[in-house]
């Protein structure tokens, strides 16, 4: 294995930011920064990583709110590029109305790659949680976002959520990857998508 993933958890909903770093250039993608932009700072300074983009998995407040404190490019899917900068879709009223000034630098897709050094980040879009939903598989690892969590799934009742959508992300996209692949979710502890698949919780049950 060629990468290194530590969490960060950031801000007042506790939100799981990551760093993936490979492990011989420690070039680092910044997965969701949700807040307390000088924790991460720090700790990446610690590590001796080079941070060189953002990556958001959907555009919630709770997982944007330092984008624009680091400088450094903004990856998010097309279908949330808007939630950046509008506070009503994001749902930064609920943190003073704060958005990300910037527009993003990088307009995601379905099946997207994504190069850091020699690891290869494949875009998985998961509409459910939010229109423009990703999840981000690199080798055996899969950062789910919002999407999918341990022992649970992303809620459907904000703006733009969709039960439906979100339960068809799931069975068709994510169930069908290999069951040892480790799912690093956007709140709580890690899983499997094989403990997910036979989960009590599974909306597939």
């Amino acid at each position: 294995m060629g990468y290194i993933i530590d969490r960060i958890i950031v801000g007042e909903l506790e939100t799981n930011c990551y760093l993936l770093a490979d492990e011989n250039s420690k070039k680092c993608a910044v997965i969701d920064p949700g807040g307390d932009f000088y924790k991460i700072r720090k700790h990446i300074d610690r590590k001796g990583f080079a941070p060189v983009f953002i990556i958001n998995t959907h555009g919630h407040a709770d997982h944007i709110l330092s984008d624009d404190e680091f400088n450094l490019p903004i990856y998010i899917h097309e279908d949330d590029a808007g939630f950046l900068t509008d506070p009503q879709r994001n749902l930064s009223g609920l943190y003073g109305g704060l958005t990300v000034r910037r527009k993003p630098d990088m307009l995601l897709k379905d099946g997207d790659t994504i190069e850091l050094s020699s690891l290869m980040i494949k875009v998985i879009h998961t509409p459910g949680h939010t229109p423009g939903g990703i999840c981000l598989l690199c080798e055996d690892i899969l950062f789910s976002g919002d999407t999918l969590f341990a022992a649970g799934v992303g809620r459907t009742d904000l703006p733009g959520g969709d039960e439906a959508k979100l339960i068809h992300s799931i069975e068709k996209k994510l169930y069908l990857l290999d069951e040892n692949i480790k799912v690093f979710p956007g709140h709580g502890g890690y899983t499997t998508i094989g403990r997910e698949k036979r989960s009590d919780v599974s909306p597939l049950l």
